[in-house]
């Protein structure tokens, strides 16, 4: 329903600005596809989502090799590639595959290894809540009032964070078993420096978003400074890494920070995020041979 309401939503802001150029909808969106240097584009994305994937990699790298076993980084960028196939479905999907794959792979127990995935997915919430607060101070007036509860929301999961860490390490809720579980082994393992390292590991893609996205946005015609977006990709990063129908109200956003050009707008929404998706899962197709290769050498 949500999904349905965007669509319907981006419908009629369409509809009507079409209109007001005396146009049709379609050879409206069209005009918006044909102005844009699509090989300039594209050597701006190709190298992006390469960074990305690497710097993706380095945190599995790093994560298996604090609290799992020491892999080289040549053995974990297959399979982190590889999974970008299920992300297209599911990211906690494909974050459950690596788990698997090292676990064969390597000789780890699935749980422990299964531990580290969900810890890295309990860093990448508060690193994307975090920039995306920055994003929203930096940019408060521009954004509806529901966003202006993101501070309050970082300022809740920061207390929850605390009580998180304070159980694991043992100095509170003494004598519960459930700290004891093989899928929070990591959890019980992490120091404060390993929450900082990750989001430390991860910002370099962010900085590095915002500036592509504020380039790749002035070849659809429209001009944003880097601190202008450095604002508002954190906070919709943060809305289409959210399960569920988000990467629609993201795709949304767009349009909603900038009404005055809804066709243009509307387009850099879908092709970014889609690219991102399918260029990634079309690089995982490149790796996927050698990852399954030695996938099923090891379970034979």
């Amino acid at each position: 329903m949500i999904t349905a309401a965007c669509f319907a939503y981006l419908g009629v802001r369409l509809e009507r600005a079409a209109a007001a150029e005396g146009q049709r909808l379609l050879p409206y969106l069209a005009a918006s596809f044909a102005h844009v240097a699509w090989s300039r584009w594209l050597m701006l994305m190709v190298p992006y989502c390469a960074v990305f994937l690497l710097v993706d990699s380095l945190v599995v790298w790093r994560v298996t090799g604090w609290f799992n076993a020491r892999l080289r980084y040549r053995d974990v960028l297959p399979i982190r590639a590889s999974a970008y196939i299920l992300s297209i479905v599911n990211e906690q999907v494909s974050k459950g595959a690596i788990a698997l794959y090292l676990s064969r792979r390597h000789r780890i127990p699935a749980w422990e290894v299964g531990s580290s995935m969900l810890f890295i997915m309990f860093c990448e919430y508060y690193y994307l809540l975090g920039w995306a607060t920055v994003g929203v101070l930096l940019q408060w007036d521009r954004f509806p009032r529901m966003f202006h509860a993101i501070p309050w929301i970082a300022l809740g999961s920061a207390a929850v964070f605390v009580i998180v860490h304070l159980f694991f390490r043992g100095r509170i809720g003494a004598g519960l078993a459930v700290r004891e579980r093989p899928i929070f082994r990591a959890f019980r393992m992490a120091k404060l420096r390993h929450y900082a390292a990750v989001l430390a590991l991860r910002s370099p893609a962010m900085l590095a978003a915002v500036v592509v996205y504020a380039m790749a946005l002035r070849l659809f015609g429209v001009t944003v400074s880097v601190v202008e977006m450095l604002g508002y990709l954190p906070v919709i990063f943060f809305g289409a890494a959210t399960p569920g129908p988000m990467h629609s109200v993201a795709i949304v956003l767009w349009v909603v920070l900038f009404p005055e050009r809804p066709g243009e707008m509307t387009t850099f929404g879908f092709v970014q995020h889609n690219f991102f998706v399918l260029f990634n899962a079309a690089v995982g197709l490149l790796f996927l041979r050698r990852a399954t290769r030695e996938l099923f050498a090891t379970v034979a």
